[in-house]
């Protein structure tokens, strides 16, 4: 890591909730689908049922991208941030206009890569599952797919952390505590985001979507932060951090 450039990296983070609010409001074909998908998931004791409000966020078939949060490094007299975050109910405008965003930055600047926490196995994968759902290309800089192993530019501090263990997950909250960077966790977790997305009234489900908008804006500061650790640089401070609108 220590010979990529700080202000080389895009720091991306997403926030995903199941399609559907509930398995009871699914349509009967997507009930089966859910319980063929889990079956041999499920914990002990969990129904198909009882299983969809865990899981089914997570898994890109069931759900969809809510909040995608980027971040790059600006090197000025010291080091700073700026963040910007997409996020809405249309889960296709998401999606434009965080390629659109990420298609600018290319254009000045062609030796940028993605950073960020568990991307490598969730994030990108995710993001290219459902642009594929809403009939959207994958650029060529999202389809690691067909790339060779040494041509995927990308800063996963999940995978760096690991150095070559791959016996155990590590959340980004155990490890920004491990490496004494703040956290970035506030009022909510990942956790809640699907029962936030799926409030019943309109107006708490903007105010819960701009909730979810600054979680993912700061785990993506977070993540910077892990990363200047890696490279035994000083970190980010709060005051340093521009959030775009």
């Amino acid at each position: 890591m220590q010979n990529i450039k700080t202000e080389d990296l895009i720091v991306i983070d997403i926030e995903t909730a199941s399609v559907s609010p509930a398995f009871a409001q699914l349509s009967p074909e997507w009930q089966e689908l859910w319980k063929e998908k889990t079956v041999r998931i499920l914990p002990e004791g969990k129904t198909a049922d009882g299983f969809y409000p865990m899981r089914a966020g997570v898994m890109a078939e069931f759900s969809k991208v809510v909040c995608i949060s980027i971040g790059y490094f600006i090197k000025e007299q010291q080091l700073k941030m700026r963040v910007k975050s997409f996020y809405g109910e249309d889960e296709k405008k998401i999606l434009t206009e965080f390629l659109q965003t990420v298609s600018k930055i290319e254009s000045f600047n062609n030796n940028w890569c993605f950073a960020g926490h568990n991307i490598k196995e969730f994030d990108i994968p995710f993001l290219c599952r459902r642009l594929l759902v809403n009939n959207m290309r994958i650029p060529p800089y999202l389809d690691f797919q067909n790339m060779k192993p040494w041509e995927t530019n990308i800063v996963d501090t999940f995978q760096y952390w690991r150095f070559g263990d791959y016996k155990n997950f590590t959340s980004l909250k155990l490890l920004a505590a491990a490496m004494g960077v703040p956290s970035s966790k506030d009022d909510i977790d990942g956790s809640m985001v699907g029962e936030l997305f799926h409030a019943q009234n309109i107006e708490e489900r903007n105010i819960n979507l701009k909730r979810i908008a600054a979680y993912c804006q700061k785990d993506v500061v977070t993540t910077a932060n892990i990363i200047l650790r890696f490279k035994n640089s000083s970190l980010v401070h709060a005051e340093d951090v521009e959030i775009i609108t």
